[in-house]
């Protein structure tokens, strides 16, 4: 086994362990582009009624749980696996938010000014142009609309892609096409995401 599977090997037995600096390495690098991903996985309808945070943090812990049963190749397989198991729990969310008519009070809105959303422009800065920089309510919520706008095969590689960092074989596993189909997709996404951007400032 190469060192640097050995090492993640024994960070997530210690993170399953409960030892606290192994959470916080594994919550550092994976937290912000997983969080990044749910939002623009879940549709306007689940992201205004639950937090993508709560969400992440849910899958961090099933994934944890479920370490055993799993062959984890280093951490780009660990981040394969946190994708599929949110993917899920958004269809989950969706489906039971689709059965429940939910309290507008509950209602969870875009991070404000702050550390939450810097994170995430940060993270959306692998997916926009470089004229969004600003680190606003606004400027967060017309990248992640732009996201939304997607044709939905698009926007799966390119989250998956640039949110995740999976690679092009990774991605087409989850898609079920080609390597040379996902870089299309992806490329044709960035595209979009450029143009619609661009136009708007």
């Amino acid at each position: 086994m190469p060192h640097e599977e050995r090492d993640f090997a024994a960070e997530i037995a210690a993170a399953r362990r409960g030892e606290a600096h192994a959470l916080d390495s594994l919550f550092a690098r994976n937290l912000t582009p997983l969080v990044a991903f749910i939002r623009a996985r879940s549709g306007a309808a689940l992201a205004a009624r639950e937090s993508a945070v709560d969400i992440a943090q849910s899958v961090f812990r099933e994934v944890l749980l479920d370490a055993p049963n799993i062959e984890l190749r280093g951490e780009p397989a660990f981040r394969n696996w946190l994708y599929q198991q949110a993917t899920r729990k958004v269809l989950d969310r969706a489906r039971f938010h689709g059965r429940e008519r939910r309290a507008a009070g509950r209602e969870v809105a875009l991070p404000d000014h702050g550390p939450g959303a810097d994170a995430l422009l940060a993270c959306y800065g692998a997916i926009a142009t470089p004229s969004v920089h600003a680190a606003a309510r606004e400027e967060l919520a017309r990248v992640e609309a732009a996201v939304g706008r997607l044709p939905d095969a698009q926007r799966d590689a390119v989250t998956m892609s640039r949110l995740m960092g999976l690679d092009y074989a990774q991605v087409a596993a989850q898609l079920q096409v080609t390597e040379s189909a996902v870089r299309g997709l992806v490329a044709r996404g960035l595209a979009a995401l450029s143009s619609e951007l661009d136009d708007r400032d």
